[in-house]
């Protein structure tokens, strides 16, 4: 076997183990009894809050559509929006499948439907992703501004100094300035890589600052993450012992599950399980925590396979004079 097609087995496999092994440890940890009653909350959950909740995904996933143009037009491109759409609910069922493999086939669906160079699309997605990169940063960021307090009391718990954490984290950022200095001075094949990685982010962003419409592409970005958030914190309404949560407390949730998706095929296991993690130590019960994750998971699993499927199945169809 060639080591490209091993390397590819790998990065697909890996990822679905580690959502096997979540959901392995999620049913050890709990008894028969505890299984029944996350059953039963998911049973008689509220599901016109799930519903409301799948609503405001697809408006996220509509303005991403929309808001793609403001960087394909001064290209002089102008691809339908019902392309753009369908192509960005492919990106997303594929990622379920083989992870990062959805930015391929999003250019590739430009390319065959509306005659949009590979480079050129593929591009505008890199820049889309490094937005997404900073809008996650900012959120992690207003994280912890409003739960400040509650993090230094858990550092004086642990007899950790704040301001030791603080010269911690300005020593590894000045680390991290002088190692990428050092990255582009170097020649090695894979310092090359992490340089055109590092490279491709920053011209992305600067692609969105020299846009004429940024104000625009701006307030979709807000949009789609507000809608993202909103989208997450409308599921506590579906569980009696959720309601009473605060925002903060979900805003933390929210970005645990943000990154669990990033860990294996759509969050598959680690979703439900970290998500829990968040909600136990805010003072929900642990049936019920893992109930709002598998919930939160599911829905949004159903509506990506649900509406990829018919993407790939429409394509053809509403494109069928090409």
């Amino acid at each position: 076997m060639e080591k490209s097609s091993l390397r590819k087995i790998i990065k697909t496999l890996i990822p679905l183990l580690i959502g096997v092994l979540f959901i392995y440890l999620s049913i050890s940890n709990t008894s028969e009894e505890d299984r029944q009653t996350i059953y039963n909350s998911i049973k008689d959950a509220h599901y016109g809050y799930i519903f409301l909740s799948l609503v405001l995904g697809l408006l996220s996933h509509f303005s991403r559509a929309y808001r793609w143009n403001f960087m394909l037009n001064p290209m002089g491109y102008h691809p339908r929006l019902i392309n753009n759409t369908l192509a960005i609910f492919i990106t997303y069922i594929a990622n379920l499948g083989v992870p990062r493999s959805g930015e391929f086939f999003r250019a590739t669906v430009l390319q065959t439907y509306e005659n949009i160079p590979f480079e050129k699309s593929f591009g505008t997605i890199i820049a889309e992703r490094t937005i997404d990169l900073l809008m996650l940063l900012l959120t992690i960021g207003l994280a912890l501004t409003l739960e400040s307090d509650l993090i230094y009391s858990l550092l004086e718990k642990k007899a950790i100094n704040p301001y030791n954490v603080l010269a911690i984290l300005f020593v590894c950022s000045l680390g991290v300035y002088f190692l990428v200095r050092q990255l582009k001075k170097s020649t090695h094949p894979l310092a090359q890589k992490i340089n055109g990685l590092l490279n491709g982010l920053a011209e992305g962003f600067l692609t969105i600052i020299k846009m004429k419409k940024k104000w625009a592409y701006l307030f979709h970005t807000l949009f789609i993450w507000v809608m993202y958030i909103a989208m997450f914190y409308i599921i506590k309404f579906s569980l009696p012992e959720t309601q009473g949560l605060g925002f903060e407390a979900l805003l933390i949730g929210f970005i645990v599950g943000a990154l669990a998706i990033s860990a294996t095929n759509g969050g598959i296991g680690i979703y439900p399980f970290s998500v829990s993690l968040v909600l136990i130590s805010y003072g929900i019960s642990k049936e019920s925590s893992l109930a709002f994750g598998w919930i939160m998971w599911t829905a949004q699993t159903v509506m990506v396979i649900l509406f990829g499927s018919l993407s790939f199945f429409l394509l053809p169809l509403v494109n069928i004079k090409k």
